[in-house]
C-alpha cells in the first residue's frame, strides 16, 4: 500500500471512530422520554414536551442537534395540557409517518390518554386525529410504543404505567384504533424485581436474532427521590411471554435516574440506546443522553 492510500486508510479509520464518539448529554436541557429514529443519513428525536406541546430535534452527527420547531403545533381538542412520550413510526403503506403520544384529557376525571396523529415528514407537523385513542383514570394509559411484528406482520402498540402491567394490543391497518376483537395483553408486570419496578413504564421493543427484547423503566422518573433505572426482558414472540433480564442501565458517580429508553442503529448500523438522566453535578432537567448498545451471549449490554 503506497503513502497516499495508506492516508486515505488512517483518515477513514480515524472519521469512522469519531462517528462512534459521543459525549454526554448530547442536549444539554430538559428533554425527557427520548425517541431517536435515523432517517435518509439523519436522525430525528422526539420528547416530552417542552415550549411546544412536542419536541423535535434533528442530527446528522447525534452530537449536534437543530430544533426545526414543534412537532404538534396544534393541540388536540380533546387534550388540555401536559404531553409527553412521543414515539414515531413511519408507515410505508400509508407513505405517513405516525406520531403516538400521552395527553391530559380536558376532563378532569377522565385522567390521561393515549393519542395518535399523522404526518408527512418526520419533524411534522403532525395533526391528531381527533379523537384520542385511549383514556383511563389516573396515569395508566401513557407510554405508547408502535411496533410492526417482522414475524406476523401484525401493527401492536405496546403502553401502560400507573402501577399496572405494560400490554400490547393489536392495530388497525392505519393505527388509528385497536384492532376489533383484539384484547390488551399484560406482557410485564411491576414488583417482579427487588428494585426498579414497583412502578414500571416506558416500553420499548426490539427484535434482534429472532428474539424480542422489552426494554421498560421503573420506578420514579423525578423530583429528590428519583429511583429510576432500564431494566429487559426476552420473548420469542412479540407478545410474550418474557424473561426478565433485570436492570441494565442504572445510577452512577455521575448520573442519576437514567430511563426511558428507545434503542435504534447509526449510521454504521451500530445499535444505540438513547434515554434522559439527570446530572448529579447540575440537577435539574433530564438530558438527553446516546450510548453504545451490543447483544451478548443472547441479552443487550450497554456499553
Amino acid at each position: 500500500m503506497n503513502t497516499r492510500y495508506l492516508l486515505l486508510w488512517v483518515l477513514f479509520i480515524s472519521t469512522a471512530v469519531n462517528a462512534q464518539t459521543l459525549t454526554n448529554p448530547v442536549l444539554d436541557k430538559d428533554f425527557a422520554d427520548p425517541t431517536v429514529i435515523s432517517i435518509d443519513g439523519k436522525y430525528y428525536a422526539y420528547a416530552t414536551q417542552g415550549r411546544g406541546h412536542i419536541q423535535v430535534s434533528v442530527s446528522t452527527d447525534m452530537q449536534h442537534w437543530s430544533e426545526p420547531g414543534d412537532a404538534l403545533p396544534v393541540k388536540p381538542v380533546w387534550a388540555d395540557k401536559h404531553f409527553w412520550a412521543p414515539h414515531v413510526i413511519y408507515d410505508a403503506a400509508m407513505k405517513k409517518y405516525v406520531l403516538f403520544y400521552s395527553g391530559e384529557s380536558i376532563a378532569p376525571e377522565t385522567g390521561k390518554c393515549l393519542g395518535v396523529a399523522y404526518g408527512d415528514q418526520p419533524e411534522g407537523p403532525f395533526t391528531d386525529k381527533g379523537t384520542p385513542l385511549l383514556c383511563g383514570e389516573g396515569f395508566e394509559n401513557i407510554d405508547p410504543m408502535a411496533f410492526v411484528d417482522p414475524q406476523t406482520g401484525k401493527k401492536l402498540l405496546y403502553w401502560g404505567s400507573g402501577f399496572k402491567p405494560i400490554k400490547v394490543q393489536e392495530m388497525t391497518a392505519d393505527w388509528s384504533d385497536f384492532k376489533k376483537g383484539s384484547k390488551p395483553v399484560p406482557v410485564v408486570w411491576p414488583g417482579k424485581e427487588k428494585n426498579y419496578t414497583r412502578l414500571i413504564e416506558g416500553a420499548w421493543l426490539d427484535y434482534h436474532d429472532g428474539k424480542y427484547y422489552l426494554y421498560y423503566s421503573g420506578d420514579n422518573c423525578c423530583g429528590v427521590d428519583a429511583n429510576y433505572a432500564v431494566l429487559v426482558s426476552r420473548a420469542d414472540h412479540a407478545e410474550g411471554p418474557f424473561e426478565s433480564h433485570g436492570v441494565i442501565l442504572e445510577k452512577d458517580s455521575v448520573w442519576l435516574a437514567p430511563g426511558h429508553n428507545s434503542v435504534f442503529k447509526d449510521a454504521q448500523g451500530n445499535n444505540r440506546i438513547a434515554y434522559h438522566a439527570i446530572h448529579r453535578g447540575k440537577g435539574g432537567g433530564r438530558v438527553f443522553c446516546i450510548k453504545p448498545l451490543v447483544y451478548s451471549n443472547g441479552w443487550p449490554v450497554v456499553k
